[in-house]
């Protein structure tokens, strides 16, 4: 069976569309359907029924889909075997969002490599819904992520939280200082509602960011504030290049784990451990920087979201 059609036809069924398939296949809509309909002819079987709003699994599509999805977790798990490298004895593929690489899933990397020399590992990096899909074919085994999904066959683990500051590229004496350097970042809807209510006289920024901790990279650079993990920031105010803003609420988000029920037992538990110390010591670097702000700001700090 082409590992390739099944994962066509995954994709369709989890976004409901050729269309939406094919952007996150990275193919042409009429590959998506030539893929589709390989499947079926090879099947027997009508899978999708299709209509004007999308498609949708037909009886046959719903009954092969677990068979599809067990198929592509066995071609994973032999990839993976098959794919160790000699001189190591199991492997374990992680996959993060970018903002949770730095200071965190690098060193989580570190912390396993030196716990289990004989681990061979991997990393992968996606958005939310992606990994997700990941999980669930067995592309990976766990990823760190902030919008967790529970499924069946998966387990989530909270990590820690990040907490959302805002930074400025130059002094400050006050949020008000900031005035049309503000730089929106889109942290999501959450974010997104809180910052309104909290901050309603900056919700006009001329410029939005979707880009996470990327935010960091870019107002280090210019005469610019916005808000980002203070985790991913720390170097920077070490260093002078950025500056906390005095007064500013923080706005806490939570980052979890979630990793796949068939992990080896020995794998989990030496992934969970390693992964507790390293996100104690991002929380110790990130409560430096929280009392820094405390310091220096007049009032106790708020959380966006607070009622």
């Amino acid at each position: 069976m082409d590992i390739a059609l099944i994962r066509t036809f995954l994709t369709v069924a989890d976004t409901g569309s050729f269309v939406n398939a094919s952007a996150r296949l990275f193919v042409t809509q009429s590959a998506v359907s030539l893929r589709v309909q390989r499947l079926e002819d090879n099947l027997g079987k009508v899978l999708f029924q299709r209509s004007k709003a999308g498609v949708e699994l037909t009886a046959a599509g719903r009954a092969f889909e677990q068979y599809a999805l067990s198929m592509i977790k066995l071609w994973e798990e032999a990839r993976q075997q098959v794919g160790v490298p000699q001189g190591f004895t199991s492997s374990l593929i992680i996959g993060a969002q970018y903002s949770l690489w730095p200071r965190l899933g690098f060193r989580w990397l570190d912390a396993l490599q030196a716990a289990r020399p004989t681990l061979a590992l991997r990393a992968e990096m996606g958005m939310p819904d992606r990994l997700t899909r990941f999980l669930i074919e067995g592309v990976v085994q766990a990823t760190l992520t902030y919008i967790a999904q529970q499924r069946p066959g998966l387990t989530v683990v909270p990590v820690m939280e990040d907490e959302l500051l805002l930074l400025s590229s130059f002094p400050v004496d006050d949020i008000g200082g900031i005035g049309d350097a503000y730089v929106y970042t889109d942290w999501g809807p959450e974010f997104t509602q809180a910052h309104a209510v909290s901050l309603p006289d900056m919700t006009n920024a001329g410029l939005t960011l979707k880009l996470e901790a990327l935010g960091v990279e870019y107002i280090v650079n210019r005469r610019a504030a916005a808000y980002v993990p203070a985790r991913s920031a720390k170097r920077h105010l070490d260093a002078g290049r950025l500056h906390l803003v005095p007064g500013a609420p923080v706005f806490p988000y939570p980052v979890w784990a979630v990793f796949r029920d068939d992990l080896p037992d020995d794998i989990r538990q030496i992934a969970l451990e390693t992964l507790t110390r390293v996100a104690d010591q991002a929380e110790d670097a990130q409560d430096d920087v929280m009392q820094a702000l405390a310091r220096i700001s007049e009032d106790d700090i708020s959380r966006l979201g607070d009622d």
